[in-house]
């Protein structure tokens, strides 16, 4: 089932055999997760011609004038939205910005959603012709592929197999398009993304076949993290974490600056973060914490915790 691709023996699995194999699966995935919080996902059902299609309009979009993009720059948002410039996302604890702009889709609500108040609606740039069409499928295939990975965690954690639906229904997850652009001139302390954890629930990235991506290891070490064109990188994240009392651990990662002889090529990929629902309350789940013991963090909601975390970020 593994295909290696790091000497550390990140997973590398094929989504096809979460349905032939489905504990194998879960438990090859799972032990990539509790020691690297990172598995490479094949097969993962979102067409490719989709995915060609969406890296095609992110170019185009970026390679708009810089007058052009800004005016998609909606203020008093946290970059929730639309666009966010170079040079704003600043990684937590770290002062130097991240070398990178980008762009927010996130999930269509109704009118007069419950989820409304703390789920902003789209904007949609017109200068690219389907742009709109394109990101909302995507979104949508991201979302399917998001929640059979999940299902695969509930077994490893032995739970029931469909506790995760119920948690992410109308969750208030984000696509994101990055651009890191060429680098023509030093960087100084500047990398394309510091080191981070994400915040949300699971992360699913297309886009990592372009190198930069590393993780940290348990021992501190950083390490590649490599996939093929097609592929989906995928990485828990820190509200995952909490709720499984550290079992599953949320990585730090970063994006380093190229080498010198990829240093004149842009960088693009596209990270679906994937959110619990704003009401739901994050605690430890039964069985994730040692009789006598403490919970390793408190009860805190998803919105909450995200509205923390974006301040933290400096993007609210």
């Amino acid at each position: 089932m593994t295909d290696v691709l790091t000497s550390d023996q990140i997973a590398s699995v094929s989504l096809a055999d979460a349905d032939e194999d489905p504990q194998g699966f879960a438990n090859e995935l799972g032990r990539s997760f509790v020691d690297y919080g990172f598995a490479v996902i094949r097969d993962h059902g979102i067409p490719q011609d989709l995915i060609d299609s969406a890296e095609q309009k992110s170019k185009l979009f970026f390679a708009l004038p810089e007058d052009v993009k800004r005016k998609y720059f909606i203020e008093g948002q946290s970059g929730q939205r639309g666009y966010t410039p170079f040079g704003i996302e600043t990684a937590k604890g770290l002062k130097a910005h991240d070398l990178k702009e980008f762009w927010h889709v996130g999930r269509d609500l109704p009118a007069g959603h419950k989820y409304a108040s703390s789920m902003l609606p789209n904007v949609w740039p017109s200068e690219v012709a389907g742009f709109k069409e394109t990101f909302q499928e995507l979104f949508e295939a991201f979302d399917q592929a998001g929640l059979k990975v999940l299902r695969a965690i509930a077994r490893f954690l032995k739970v029931d197999e469909d506790y995760f639906t119920d948690t992410v229904k109308d969750g208030n997850s984000v696509m994101r398009l990055l651009h890191y652009p060429a680098q023509t001139e030093p960087t100084g302390e500047h990398i394309r993304a510091g080191a981070h954890e994400d915040i949300n629930t699971i992360t699913l990235l297309l886009g990592a076949e372009e190198a930069g991506l590393e993780l940290k290891t348990k021992d501190g070490r950083w390490i590649p993290v490599i996939s093929r064109p097609g592929e989906l990188v995928i990485n828990i994240g820190d509200m995952l974490q909490r709720l499984t009392n550290g079992v599953l651990r949320s990585t730090s990662h970063r994006v380093v600056n190229p080498a010198p002889d990829r240093a004149s090529h842009a960088r693009f990929s596209m990270p679906y973060f994937l959110h619990f629902r704003s009401d739901f309350l994050i605690e430890a789940l039964p069985g994730t914490v040692a009789p006598g013991e403490q919970p390793k963090w408190p009860p805190i909601t998803a919105d909450d915790y995200l509205q923390e975390r974006l301040r933290e970020i400096k993007l609210k």
